[in-house]
């Protein structure tokens, strides 16, 4: 989609479809609004009155001009009340006119931006909220459809800014809400191919290809780097599957001084279960499992981008969890990187364990942070359902950085505790520890786990297992595959210096 920006009164332009925005309970538009109404002979005003439209969060008024103004169609969309309004609001907003506007077949439009009148919203946040939820929202896979989808695509969107002194900052806005989009929709396709394209080798295969022509250097360890290195426990979930694992390494900024975020996300790009197999219902969905591994690769992509100036590593532990006559079996003891040992005690468990190994390499950089992303346990979705990720880490100022991204970007976390009691439940007899606890707090001691392996960093685990695909569309969610993490981490990477 190209998006670009312009200075000018909206009534005056002449394009396909025009959208302007009301707050709830508004009786009088003004502003562009106000302007439009006014060339439209009060038809804004007359909705309001008869009760067609009273402006909620997402209320669409479509309205046909019949002449009155250049433009055909007007779209208004509700931006909710006025003192509830922030910026997930005019997100939300940009991204239901968007596919509205697309639903109807129209390539080109014209858009005022969101909540940078009367709400005070700061232009340049405005516009990026606007170039991005509207690219988000018109998000579709069509990868494997032999058909063509007639549905006609917005092309082009044009915020039009009365002020001109402020067109600048809608221009950078528009280039940074850009940015953000075609990552996380980068990593809603790495979602959403099904594990027969999305590989292991496959996900190597891309992060090569982003880093091409950026900031990015790109490392890919094979099978035979990783028994060099002492992953025992990635190899371990590796060698039920005839496709091979790898281990990608993504640096941003490697020749700047400091110590670096670590960003790790794990990469099982399909999720039988293995031995312990999952039941049939759904398992389709475990094609899904690699949503943190492609979270790692969007941000590493935006951040990129962005030309952030922060030293940022992400680390992919990829690999698929079959079963097979080599697979790891219940009972079983894997030695990992940092030489401290699980026993298998449910072959499902598999995320930590790739996990423990990732996290173990994360050392060597004696990072500033270490964030892990990880669609890891049902406990989890049980626990907080679709609307956050859960959230534990060994230090307050690292997770309160992570709770400002998440509440920034909308993208969610909630934190839970990790008492010494949790560690108790992953105790072996035979082992320094076990991959499950048991089903209570499940979410809790598969993080008490991953701690084993973080040493003295600060760290937080994101438990990404419930919001890592929808099976609802949502303003500017698809169903499927959301790309979850990837705005999130490139706030908190956007943010380091600043962050209290």
């Amino acid at each position: 989609m190209k998006i670009t920006a312009t200075h000018g009164e909206i009534q005056n332009r002449k394009d396909e479809a025009l959208v302007i925005n009301l707050f709830q309970g508004t009786k009088r538009p003004g502003g562009s609004t106000g302007a439009v109404d006014k060339a439209l002979g009060g038809l804004i005003r007359r909705a309001i009155t008869d009760g067609d439209f009273v402006g909620k969060r997402n209320e669409i008024l479509l309205l046909y001009t019949h002449g009155k103004i250049s433009t055909s169609r007007v779209l208004v969309v509700g931006l909710g009340e006025q003192k509830a309004f922030d910026i997930e609001a005019a997100r939300q907003a940009a991204g239901t006119a968007a596919r509205k506007l697309q639903n109807l077949g129209i390539k080109s439009a014209s858009t005022i931006l969101h909540g940078a009148g009367s709400a005070g919203l700061d232009v340049e946040i405005s516009a990026e909220a606007t170039a991005e939820a509207s690219m988000l929202a018109c998000y579709a896979f069509n990868h494997y459809r032999t058909t063509k989808d007639k549905t006609a695509r917005l092309q082009t969107l044009t915020i039009v800014e009365f002020d001109k002194s402020k067109i600048t900052a809608a221009r950078r806005g528009i280039r940074m809400g850009q940015a953000i989009a075609s990552a996380t929709s980068l990593a809603r396709d790495l979602a959403n191919h099904p594990g027969n394209t999305a590989t292991p080798t496959y996900l190597a295969q891309e992060a090569r290809k982003i880093a091409r022509n950026r900031n990015l250097f790109c490392q890919v360890i094979d099978e035979k780097g990783m028994a060099r290195l002492g992953m025992g426990a990635l190899l371990g979930v590796a060698q039920g599957s005839e496709e091979p694992a790898r281990f990608i390494v993504l640096e941003y900024n490697k020749a700047k001084r400091g110590k670096p975020l670590v960003f790790v996300g794990k990469g099982v790009t399909f999720d039988s279960g293995g031995i312990s197999i999952k039941p049939g219902a759904n398992m389709a969905d475990m094609k899904f499992d690699m949503c943190g591994a492609a979270a790692v690769i969007g941000a590493m992509q935006a951040i990129a981008d962005l030309k952030v100036p922060q030293y940022v590593v992400g680390l992919i532990p990829a690999t698929e969890n079959l079963l097979d006559g080599k697979s790891v079996k219940p009972g079983d003891i894997l030695a990992t990187l940092t030489g401290k040992t699980i026993e298998i005690d449910n072959t499902d468990a598999e995320g930590r364990l790739i996990l423990a190994d990732a996290l173990g390499y994360a050392q060597r950089y004696k990072p500033a942070a270490i964030i892990d992303l990880a669609t890891l346990t049902g406990a989890c979705v049980i626990a907080l359902g679709a609307h956050a990720a859960g959230m534990l880490g060994n230090n307050s100022e690292l997770k309160n950085r992570v709770d400002i991204a998440g509440n920034k970007t909308a993208e969610r976390v909630w934190s839970l505790p990790l008492w010494d009691e949790y560690r108790d439940q992953i105790k072996s007899s035979v082992a320094d520890m076990k991959n499950t606890g048991g089903r209570a707090g499940g979410a809790i001691t598969a993080a008490a786990l991953l701690e084993e392996f973080v040493g003295d960093s600060p760290w937080v685990h994101l438990d990404i297992a419930g919001t890592a695909w929808s099976s609802r569309e949502k303003p500017y969610i698809p169903k499927g595959g959301v790309g979850f993490g990837v705005r999130l981490l490139t706030q908190l990477a956007r943010d380091w210096k600043t962050s209290k």
